[in-house]
């Protein structure tokens, strides 16, 4: 099932998401607060929620928008993907497919590539790797939010930012724990 979303741009047609994934019930401590000093306009959860009390807290700092991981339950509430339409006034500027599993190393699989194609999306936005990434495959940018859950192998702890302003798209990553720009 695809749900379909529209976020409204600032009136100075500037606006910032937070993109979380791979909390795994557990978010990183300190991953709310950093959140809640960024100000997102809205929240985007990349699947693998764990136990859904966690989206609570995300709920609390802006509206979110959840899709299920391959770990997730299924409930009705929650969809598989998301499109998300970046709107400004009447018009989207952006077109966002959230989904869980989009890639296989830095390749966009071709059932992800196929999907956001046929539903017009620029962007993909995406978890369950755990691998923070920026990158554009198959005429289509791929953003990545790493995981703010509990810490798998080496991988750092963090988040993702996409942020709009003066007619320019910025992906960022975070530090969950102590909300410092975060690069490989």
């Amino acid at each position: 099932m695809i749900a379909r979303d529209q976020i409204a741009l600032r009136e100075d047609l500037s606006l910032r998401i937070a993109v979380v994934a791979d909390t795994h019930s557990a978010p990183q401590a300190g991953t709310h607060e950093q959140l809640r000093a960024l100000a997102p306009d809205a929240i985007l959860h990349a699947g693998d929620i764990g136990d859904l009390d966690v989206l609570e807290g995300f709920k609390q700092i802006a509206p979110l928008y959840a899709i299920r991981g391959n770990i997730d339950v299924h409930r009705d509430d929650i969809p598989d993907h998301r499109t998300i339409d970046l709107m400004a006034g009447d018009q989207a500027v952006l077109r966002i497919l959230l989904v869980h599993i989009a890639v296989a190393g830095p390749r966009l699989q071709g059932h992800v590539a196929k999907l956001a194609h046929k539903e017009a999306a620029k962007l993909v936005v995406c978890g369950h790797s755990h691998v923070p990434f920026v990158g554009e495959d198959r005429g289509l940018t791929v953003f990545n939010p790493g995981s703010c859950g509990p810490r798998r192998f080496t991988l750092p702890i963090v988040f993702g930012t996409i942020q709009i302003a003066g007619g320019k798209l910025r992906f960022g990553h975070v530090e969950a724990a102590t909300g410092a720009a975060w690069t490989p």
